[in-house]
């Protein structure tokens, strides 16, 4: 098998050039409408870097909980700013909505990126009280599955995760440690491994790995590898590929975002 080929969604996905501007509008837009009614804290720092800063996004009411957003892009590519209106589902059940930006390899490494937005979601768990649930797509979708290894959040927010949801994830990495994109990585055999949510300990509660049935065959086998690993909720999307898959973050009745809100 061709991995390069084997990873590559943009190379099989009709019109994939067009999502990353139809995104950027759409998450402008939204910032524009959250800005004007005060709903909308952007550019919180998190951490020391220009990068290590978040958003956040209130709904009309008091939060009853947090719900956190962590993008994709292969940790190469990509920031919170094209994502924003995917909060809109979460924000009808009455959610506040952080979505983090991070440092991006080859600058960092994965390991770093994890802790990066471990922190993000502690400042932003210590801003909003309530339950927490964790939803990242692709890239995004491993680093949500890593939060929930041993130690990755402190005590105190582990125990306020309600529902997790990784989205398409990169479940096991030992896959790309034979990819170009390793030149970026920088991964070897023991941090692939270290870094694979397939090799944590189940987690102690609610998870559903997403996927889309039109993704390619290793995204698929990605999203099943961790769902038989930790033995959880699976499901497999009918008529969505890679991109497209998280369309339904934005319809707040939809089965994807009633999932994540389920107590």
């Amino acid at each position: 098998m061709d991995l390069d080929d084997a990873y590559d969604n943009v190379g099989y996905i009709p019109d994939a050039a067009a999502y990353e501007p139809r995104w950027r509008d759409a998450a402008e837009a939204f910032r524009q409408r959250m800005s004007l009614a005060d709903r909308a804290r952007l550019g919180l720092m998190y951490g020391h870097g220009t990068r290590q800063a978040m958003d956040l996004f209130l709904p009309d009411q008091q939060p009853v909980g947090l719900t956190v957003f962590v993008h994709g892009g292969y940790w190469r590519r990509f920031d919170r700013s094209l994502f924003s209106h995917f909060a809109t589902g979460f924000l009808a059940h009455g959610q506040a909505v952080m979505l983090p930006s991070y440092d991006l390899v080859p600058r960092v490494r994965i390991c770093d990126i994890a802790r990066q937005v471990a922190q993000a979601i502690t400042v932003a768990a210590h801003e909003v009280a309530g339950p927490v649930r964790l939803v990242g797509h692709s890239a995004g979708g491993h680093l949500v599955a890593r939060m929930l290894a041993p130690g990755m959040l402190e005590d105190d927010v582990h125990r306020r995760i309600a529902q997790a949801m990784p989205i398409s994830p990169v479940s096991d990495l030992r896959p790309l440690l034979e990819t170009r994109m390793n030149a970026d990585f920088r991964l070897d055999a023991d941090e692939a491994e270290a870094e694979s949510p397939v090799f944590q300990p189940k987690p102690d509660m609610p998870v559903t790995v997403w996927v889309g049935a039109d993704e390619k065959p290793v995204f698929l086998d990605q999203a099943r590898w961790l769902a038989e690993a930790w033995n959880c909720g699976h499901v497999v999307q009918p008529k969505r590929h890679h991109f497209d898959v998280i369309d339904d973050l934005l319809d707040p009745q939809s089965e994807m975002v009633r999932t994540l809100m389920r107590d």
